[in-house]
């Protein structure tokens, strides 16, 4: 994957300081690649008789879930659930709690999860056990951001926006420490923020 040169680009280095060292894929390409797996998906779930479900996985996802959903033809409700297997660190801890449950039953009916990053997917996994357990009809993942290098869990996905390299990587709602989630686009931190906190 090759980097963009930060200087051609609004990095918001007034709020951020020095502390983004790479942008990995710009805010355009973001957009662009939204709206063919929004069109993907949108074919995929034509002759579903209700709405989508669609479940966004708190918080790194709400960027890329409200501009797919926005990209859609087909008709969505969008659900939320929050599950965490990450402190402070960049990488996971193992251990996965429910921290937000759904607010509706989804038996019978279509699903698709919108994830932001895909890592080790044994968070997804465990996930997705879990929402089997409620009876969908279906129940598929599209994914935003996957790491093919350290993905140890086998995951059928419907859709992956793009695979990118074993970096931590932030924006466009990822983050390091609750920071960064606001940058349009996916890029990385410089080393030194890592070790300053």
């Amino acid at each position: 994957m090759a980097l963009h040169d930060k200087k051609n680009f609004d990095v918001p280095a007034n709020r951020y300081g020095n502390d983004i060292e790479a942008i990995l894929i710009s805010e355009d390409e973001l957009n662009s690649r939204i709206q063919e797996l929004a069109d993907k998906a949108s074919e995929h779930y034509k002759d579903t008789e209700q709405d989508l479900i669609i479940i966004c996985v708190l918080k790194g996802a709400v960027y890329f879930v409200t501009d797919f959903a926005r990209k859609l033809s087909i008709p969505s409700e969008v659900e939320f659930m929050a599950v965490s297997s990450y402190g402070n660190s960049t990488t996971s801890s193992g251990v996965v709690r429910i921290l937000k449950d759904l607010d509706r039953e989804i038996e019978g009916r279509d699903v698709l999860i919108v994830e932001d990053i895909i890592d080790s997917g044994l968070t997804l996994s465990w996930l997705m056990r879990n929402l089997r357990n409620r009876n969908p009809r279906s129940l598929e993942v599209i994914t935003l951001l996957r790491k093919p290098e350290v993905v140890k869990a086998d995951i059928d996905l419907l859709e992956v926006g793009f695979d990118i390299p074993n970096e931590f990587v932030i924006g466009y709602g990822l983050d390091y420490a609750e920071r960064y989630r606001d940058l349009p686009y996916v890029g990385t931190l410089h080393p030194d923020v890592y070790s300053n906190n």
